[in-house]
Order: C-alpha cells, then sequence, then structure tokens
C-alpha cells in the first residue's frame, strides 16, 4: 500500500507532473551519480524531455524545474530567491550548479531536448538524463517517467506485471485494499468507518503523532495557499493576460450580506478553488490533491465545511476529510492514473472532485457505502473530461475547472445522502471506466495541447 500521505505532497506550480515529478526525477539523477561516485566527474548534462513533458514543458516550467533539481532544489523545500540566482547565472554565465557545489557548463538550447515526438509506450512523460565526462564519455545514461501527482518511476519499475499505475512501497500494512469492494468489506468486517481503517494502515508506515503532524502540514499548506491566493492581484504569468478574479471575488464576499445562501455557497467554493489554482498558476508553493492542476478542489471544500468556532473539532473534522479523500485517492492512483498526459482531465480534475464528495459525504456522517456512492458519483460526470490547456499553461481552463469541481463535489455529497439502496454502478466500476476513457482518448486531449480548447482559442 502507499500513504496517503504520498498522495497529499507539498511542491510548487504549475503542475505536479510536468514540474514536481521533473524535479524529483533530477533528484534521482544526481542519487544515481553519487552512488556511483562519478557525480565529480561530470563536464555536461544532457536532458531529453519525452512526450507531453516536451508538448506542454514550457508552458509548465518543465526546463526549469528539471534544470533547479539538477542545482539540488526539492519541491518540498524550493528557495525561489535561490533558485532566481542560479538560474540567472545560468543565463548570463552558462554554468550550472550541479547538486549546489559542482559546476559544469550549461546551455539550455542547447543540453535541453524537447522531444515531443517521442511518446514512450510506458507513460507519456517520458524524461531521459545523460551525464557525460570531459572527453564525451557517458557516466549515467537513464530514462524515467513523471506518473502524475509528483509520483516518478523508472523504466523498470513500470515494465513490472502489476496492474493499473501501481507500483509497490514495500510497506506491509494491516488492512490492505486493492479496491473499494475491498475497503467496504474491510469497514463492514473491522466496524471501522473509512478514515480510522486508513489510520491504522497509517500507522505501521510511522507513528501516529508523524500521521498526524503530517496531515496538520498538508492542511496548513493548503491553508496558506488560499490565503495567499486571496490577495494576490494582477495578471498572471505566461502571455495569455489572464486576470486573478478570486481577491476581487473575495472582497465581494466579505462585504455582500448573507442573503441568497445557495447563490453564495456557489460563490464561496469558487473563490477558494480559484485562489489555489491562481496561485498554482503563478507558480507558488500548492498541495498534489491529487495533483496541481486540480489541487483548488479538495481545499476549497474542506476549507468551507471544517470552519468550526473549536478548534480541536475543526482539526479532527479536517483530519477526517482527508483521510477519507486520500483512501479514495489511492483508489485511483493504484488501480487507474492520475496524469493528465495519461488519463486526460478526467484523472486530475474528476479524482479531485471525486476525493472531495467521498470526503465530505464522511463529514455529513455519511456510511462506507454513502462515501463510496459520492466518490463514485463524483467521477461518473466527470468522464471524458478532456486535458487541453490553452498555451501549454495551468490556466485556462484549468482554473475555472477547479471551481466547477468544488461545486460538483459538494453536490455529489448530497445525492449520496440522500440515497439508501445499492447503487447500480459501483466505485470500481467507474474507476475502471475512467481507465478505459483514458486509454480510447486521443492524445491531442492529453496534456498535449494538440487539440480542444488549445487549438481553438487564439492565444493573445
Amino acid at each position: 500500500m502507499l500513504s496517503v500521505l504520498d498522495i497529499f505532497r507539498v511542491g510548487i506550480g504549475p503542475s505536479s507532473s510536468h514540474t514536481v515529478g521533473p524535479m524529483r526525477i533530477s533528484s534521482m539523477f544526481l542519487s544515481g551519480l553519487k552512488r556511483a561516485k562519478k557525480l565529480e566527474k561530470v563536464a555536461r548534462v544532457h536532458i531529453e524531455l519525452q512526450g507531453s513533458l516536451a508538448l506542454t514543458g514550457v508552458g509548465h516550467g518543465t526546463p526549469r524545474a528539471t534544470i533547479l533539481g539538477l542545482m539540488g532544489h526539492k519541491p518540498e523545500t524550493y528557495d525561489p530567491c535561490k533558485g532566481d540566482m542560479q538560474l540567472e547565472r545560468i543565463e548570463s554565465e552558462g554554468i550550472l550548479s550541479l547538486c549546489g557545489h559542482h559546476d559544469i557548463t550549461f546551455d539550455p538550447k542547447f543540453d535541453v531536448d524537447l522531444a515531443g515526438h517521442i511518446i514512450p509506450d510506458l507513460h507519456p512523460n517520458g524524461m531521459r538524463l545523460i551525464a557525460y565526462d570531459s572527453a564525451g564519455a557517458e557516466l549515467l545514461n537513464q530514462t524515467y517517467f513523471s506518473t502524475g501527482g509528483g509520483f516518478v518511476a523508472t523504466k523498470r519499475q513500470l515494465e513490472r506485471p502489476i496492474a493499473g499505475d501501481q507500483v509497490s512501497a514495500g510497506i506491509s500494512v494491516p488492512h490492505p485494499f486493492g479496491s473499494a469492494s475491498e475497503l467496504l468489506a474491510l469497514c463492514s468486517t473491522e466496524g471501522l468507518p473509512v478514515h480510522e481503517l486508513v489510520l491504522l494502515n497509517e500507522d505501521a508506515v510511522r507513528p501516529r503523532a508523524e500521521t498526524e503532524a503530517g496531515i496538520d502540514l498538508i492542511i496548513e499548506a493548503m491553508d496558506q495557499c488560499i490565503d495567499r491566493g486571496l490577495v494576490q492581484t494582477g495578471i498572471l504569468p505566461g502571455g495569455l493576460k489572464v486576470r486573478r478574479r478570486a481577491p476581487e471575488l473575495w472582497d465581494k464576499l466579505k462585504s455582500a450580506p448573507q442573503s441568497n445562501e445557495r447563490e453564495q455557497l456557489f460563490d464561496w467554493l469558487n473563490c477558494l478553488a480559484m485562489a489555489v489554482n491562481e496561485e498554482n498558476a503563478a507558480g507558488g508553493k500548492v498541495v498534489t490533491a491529487p495533483t496541481n492542476g486540480a489541487a483548488g478542489i479538495l481545499p476549497a471544500v474542506m476549507r468551507f465545511y471544517c470552519l468550526d468556532a473549536d478548534e480541536r473539532a475543526c482539526r479532527s473534522s479536517r483530519h477526517k476529510f482527508l483521510l477519507t479523500a486520500g483512501a479514495i485517492g489511492l483508489l485511483y492512483k493504484q488501480r487507474a492514473s492520475i496524469s493528465g498526459a495519461e488519463m486526460g482531465c478526467q484523472g486530475e480534475v474528476g479524482v479531485a472532485c471525486s476525493m472531495a464528495a467521498g470526503g465530505l459525504a464522511a463529514l455529513w456522517g455519511g456510511s462506507p457505502g454513502q462515501i463510496a456512492s459520492a466518490a463514485e458519483i463524483g467521477m461518473e460526470h466527470n468522464l471524458g473530461l478532456t486535458c487541453d490547456p490553452v498555451g501549454g499553461l495551468v490556466q485556462v481552463p484549468c482554473i475555472e475547472r477547479n471551481a466547477i469541481g468544488a461545486v460538483k463535489a459538494v453536490n455529489a455529497a448530497r445525492l449520496a445522502l440522500h440515497r439508501d439502496e445499492v447503487t447500480l454502478v459501483s466505485l470500481d466500476q467507474v474507476i475502471e471506466t475512467m481507465r478505459q476513457t483514458g486509454l480510447d482518448m486521443s492524445t491531442k486531449y492529453k496534456e498535449t495541447s494538440q487539440g480542444g480548447l488549445a487549438v481553438n482559442v487564439i492565444e493573445c
């Protein structure tokens, strides 16, 4: 089993698969050089970005993230000031400080190859790194894959005969589940709600206090992202001239009378979700939930429905929400995929909507069956959702899509809690349907910016 804390990770925008993943891959490559005792022999590094990493890589910040990773930066601890200074040195002097201390010559125009014509069979987000010595001999040549949500894998890992997108974490837990039906059966047998059963599995990974502290850090990062997004104004980077809208809506909500509760529900969720994804589009600090492109849905729903005057009650409800949502995210990650390059946006916004719906159903006292039903409804009405970012940027339609996903998640939870009978469509069936739909979907609509809105909207 993977851990829930693998699903929720702190990173930088605008993309978990195109920014966070490549930065982690660079770190893996450096570790390989260190293990082989070859780091100090490196004179040049060549980067080959394949498939979606090349086709939308520039707009998603992939070359920049990869280079920052080679300089020793990690998504969780990235220092923008230090990173910008090092990138300026590359531009002015042509020098890259490998791992932060070993200088090599580097020219992004020559050493970064956008190989969009190469679509790897194992996963469309392929990335090849080659290190050379001063004589031009290869020191290390490795191919990696960024599989969505900041997860990364080697070629050997993806070639293993494991179902779906699952990669073994090498951890034994007391209540393993590989499907929603197994999860529901365990909840019934053990007499436990979803979040408590998941917490027992987390206990096998680390002490309970560390898990709770980890969840608290995720909550804090989500809150901070919302708070920044509510006050930052201006135009988002990238050339589309997209204006931040969350601060203006926030000001209206604070001053408006609480008269029309239904309309204001939409406005609050829209405002909170867009605040996060406008921060993400600007390259800010966000939490994969389960990806950066869909990072606004869970924080918006959690923030709106977990506010409580009692701080202890608020913390408890947020833990329940994230543990339940995380369990649902694990099912998608292990049985299908959360990669937009593999599944389209149904694998990002669709999965986030499903996770948020299940988490909210848990908060509202739903049974494990109703939680699964909410998650199923959340995905069922996102099936076939394409990923067609205009200009290769995580802005249009991505920001608004998170707002719509948050509202849809709430409605899915409400529908599920009003249903007592056994559902016709199970969560396992809708996850498998999403997987099959993603495989059938044209690559034009899977984070390549070669179809849909990306070719029908003029970039100006």
